[in-house]
């Protein structure tokens, strides 16, 4: 029983709304950790702006997030890998301008470390980015 449920929850492919935010958030945490790590360091050891470095950081998570989604989270529905890509891309895109707006706010207009300011921004753009694209890109009925 226990070992159906672990299957059920890491190895079948499924579109269960719950299993797939699971993943999508284990997923998302390792996107995050390669996101935040790199904003770390492209800001205090390349002396980058946090606002370049957000951007840098952003799209290499997002590049993580992709791989593994497509592979363990979300059963493709586009024929073509270069549309899906696209598509994903195109909801990082606006998860990246509200990354870097929200990361903006936080650090210049409520005077918040820009690493906490990354925290509550990965939030909110967590939650933008898994509806999205469940529901624009990995959707059967679109």
């Amino acid at each position: 029983m226990i070992k159906e449920l672990l299957n059920r929850l890491f190895v079948y492919k499924t579109d269960n709304l719950l299993i797939q935010l699971i993943r999508y958030t284990i997923v998302g945490g390792l996107a995050f950790i390669v996101d935040f790590g790199l904003l770390f360091i492209l800001t205090e050891y390349l002396g980058l702006h946090y606002i370049v470095s957000a951007t840098c950081s952003f799209l290499a998570g997002l590049l993580v997030n992709y791989y593994i989604s497509t592979a363990w989270v979300f059963e493709s529905t586009i024929k073509s890998k270069q549309i899906e890509f696209t598509f994903f891309a195109l909801i990082g895109v606006v998860g990246l301008g509200l990354n870097n707006l929200l990361i903006w706010i936080f650090t210049e207009k409520c005077h918040i470390y820009y690493m906490f300011s990354k925290l509550i921004t990965a939030v909110l753009v967590y939650l933008w980015n898994f509806l999205g694209r469940k529901y624009l890109v990995f959707n059967k009925q679109s």
